[in-house]
């Protein structure tokens, strides 16, 4: 199922947007006009207990300590490109939408995504990114909340 079957189904509301290519969230920020903290980065990590999926705002990287901490002493290890290929075998390299549970993932979110009401993502290529309501990102996904977010 596709990004967009997934959130048709659901009857979530939901706006695509054309872009030109971009291969960073801060890049998709940059072509967007959109501010950064706006646009959520899906980062795959590999855990104790197999992969799973951070998101975070584009303009932070992911501190891992503490992400261990939100995994209740969880070992978390970025995982490979390669890797990313495997377990997105239908997203183009990086670009992953923040959806683990489309991919039998754990998904954890960084609180400070909650603070705007609209989140943007890549939208399984590096030309379309997705907006919608955080409230309903969040109803669909039921994401563990964390705090492993820190400036880039």
């Amino acid at each position: 199922m596709t990004l967009e079957e997934f959130l048709t189904s659901r009857g979530v509301a939901f706006e695509r947007l054309h872009h030109r290519p971009a291969y960073s969230a801060n890049r998709v920020a940059q072509a967007l006009h959109v501010p950064g903290k706006e646009v959520a980065k899906t980062v795959l990590l590999r855990t104790g207990r197999g992969y799973a999926l951070a998101v975070l705002p584009a303009a932070c990287q992911v501190d891992l300590r503490r992400l261990g901490e939100d995994l209740l002493g969880e070992p978390v290890e970025m995982a490979s490109e390669a890797e990313m290929g495997r377990v997105f075998p239908d997203c183009e390299t990086g670009a992953m939408p923040p959806f683990g549970s489309l991919y039998q993932l754990r998904t954890v979110v960084d609180e400070s995504l909650a603070q705007d009401e609209q989140i943007v993502f890549e939208g399984q290529t590096h030309e379309e990114a997705i907006r919608m309501a955080y409230r309903d990102y969040e109803a669909l996904e039921h994401p563990l909340k964390g705090h492993f977010a820190c400036p880039a």
